[in-house]
């Protein structure tokens, strides 16, 4: 069994807890306060390497992530968050556009509940799903994290 460690990083949007197996990156979320340091336990290069890449993501310089990535979820989500990887930087989907795109159509609340449950926050962009009104919609992080998010892909 892969041994999970977790470091934690003072982005932009607050402080990261970034969960990373011996192989894969298994979460990124955003917590109040980490932890007390335990210096026992150096950052691992996949989180080094996780670190890097949203420091280009928040610095504009990068678009896409090139990261090994695994999360456990029903079918349903991963066919849900695979479709999340498909959007490109910089433009949003409505809910219900998301649904449609992974051929359910009307399945548009179990999205926004597979995007509640999305654990890889940046990295799997559930933050590009908006209402079909164009309102901003949930984030389980904020909307002001997930307005910031938004803004900074239509810069670049």
């Amino acid at each position: 069994m892969n041994k999970e460690a977790t470091a934690y990083w003072d982005s932009p949007v607050g402080c990261l807890a970034i969960t990373c197996s011996d192989s894969h990156l298994r979460s990124i979320s955003r917590v109040e306060l980490p932890p007390p340091s335990q210096p026992n336990e150096p950052m691992s290069a996949l989180q080094s390497k996780v670190i890097k890449q949203l420091s280009e993501y928040f610095e504009g310089k990068r678009k896409t992530f090139s990261l090994p990535i695994e999360q456990e979820g029903t079918p349903f989500q991963q066919s849900v968050w695979e479709e999340l990887l498909r959007i490109p930087y910089g433009r949003c989907i409505s809910y219900q556009g998301l649904a449609g795109r992974i051929g359910k159509p009307r399945a548009y609340r179990a999205v926004g509940n597979a995007n509640g449950q999305n654990k890889l926050c940046i990295i799997v962009p559930c933050h590009r799903i908006i209402r079909a009104n164009g309102e901003i919609g949930g984030y389980a992080y904020g909307l002001e994290m997930k307005q910031y998010l938004i803004e900074l892909e239509q810069k670049g």
